[in-house]
């Protein structure tokens, strides 16, 4: 049975501090590419109003070479707190790109220093900064340099099981001026893969005076509160535990206030939920939303008998009506069966 601890409760009883601006929350949401577009972030926060919200990762040369803004970058006015993540290699480039995003709303910039895909880090961006410790140095300072709101990283522990550099790279980009990192705790080389070593970040946390939030196989409010008494983190960051189940950061905020379980959502209030997914991205993006949204359904159909077939259709829907169907057909059926798992 999970239950908070007093040493854990008192730890994480005041706001989570990132330089000038405080944040309500220890939970926060990961950004996440291809995911985190404003209609994501509106419904994980409809169940987790105070945490820290993050777009999907902005390549900083679209923002300084493209008229307008992408929209990926695109904020709500409303929705606060917000960081806009944005990545490259180029210092000058992230700073221009850093004014516009304050510009644009956010309450924090965020650097991707940890994206392991080889079409960002062949670049020099994500990841691949780890192997280059003094241009993270000064991507920071020039940023720090160019806004007036909190500047943030997100890495891993290091580029391969052989190359484990956080200690030094986490003591660096504090020493440039971050005023928090969060910490995937896998190599570049894990990808997804294997375990998230959480000794990496306690042994991070026990050096910086900044926060250090703790990333890596956050998929409960259980796994959550044994990543924060292993590690000693400021906080967690959900990711891929969100996909189809935006209710999880919330989940884990409401424990870590409370002490108590929130009740969690039936299979038939997680595909009612799906609905409202693909409605409003196909009224924020039109088709392209429709066709975005096959991944989300498909995410939010598991669990129920013919969870499979369901999701093969809805991996081919073309319109909204569709997928409408299919998820209206589904609940009915759960309801007549009674199934409530």
């Amino acid at each position: 049975m999970t239950v908070l601890s007093a040493e854990l409760k008192h730890r994480l009883s005041t706001p989570l501090k990132i330089g000038t601006v405080e944040v309500n929350s220890r939970v926060l949401q990961s950004p996440l590419s291809g995911v985190t577009d404003l209609v994501f972030r509106r419904l994980v926060r409809r169940y987790a109003p105070d945490s820290m919200m993050y777009t999907e990762m902005v390549h900083a040369s679209e923002v300084c070479h493209v008229r307008g803004l992408p929209k990926i970058m695109e904020v709500d006015p409303n929705e606060r707190p917000i960081s806009i993540q944005l990545f490259d290699c180029r210092p000058d480039f992230l700073a221009e790109a850093a004014q516009k995003a304050v510009q644009e709303g956010a309450d924090t910039i965020d650097i991707n220093m940890g994206c392991p895909v080889n079409k960002i880090t062949k670049n020099g961006g994500g990841s691949s900064l780890l192997r280059q410790p003094e241009m993270a140095e000064t991507i920071i300072r020039s940023v720090v340099a160019a806004v007036d709101v909190p500047v943030t990283v997100k890495t891993r522990i290091g580029w391969s099981d052989e190359e484990i550099t956080i200690l030094d790279f986490a003591r660096r980009i504090q020493d440039a001026g971050a005023k928090m990192i969060t910490i995937h705790a896998r190599t570049r080389a894990q990808g997804y893969h294997g375990q998230a070593k959480w000794d990496w970040i306690r042994q991070v946390k026990e050096q910086l005076r900044i926060p250090v939030i703790a990333n890596g196989d956050i998929f409960s409010v259980e796994t959550a509160i044994q990543c924060l008494q292993e590690t000693g983190a400021d906080g967690v960051m959900c990711s891929r535990g969100t996909l189809g189940y935006p209710f999880l950061v919330g989940e884990i905020d409401y424990f870590l206030k409370t002490g108590e379980f929130k009740t969690l959502p039936s299979v038939i209030e997680r595909l009612q939920c799906a609905k409202e997914h693909l409605q409003a991205l196909w009224e924020y993006k039109g088709e392209r939303g429709i066709y975005q949204s096959r991944k989300h359904l498909t995410w939010y159909a598991k669990g129920f008998p013919g969870a499979h077939e369901l999701r093969d259709h809805l991996a081919r829907i073309e319109t909204v009506a569709q997928g409408w169907e299919l998820l209206d057909d589904a609940i009915n059926q759960l309801s007549r069966n009674s199934f409530v798992a």
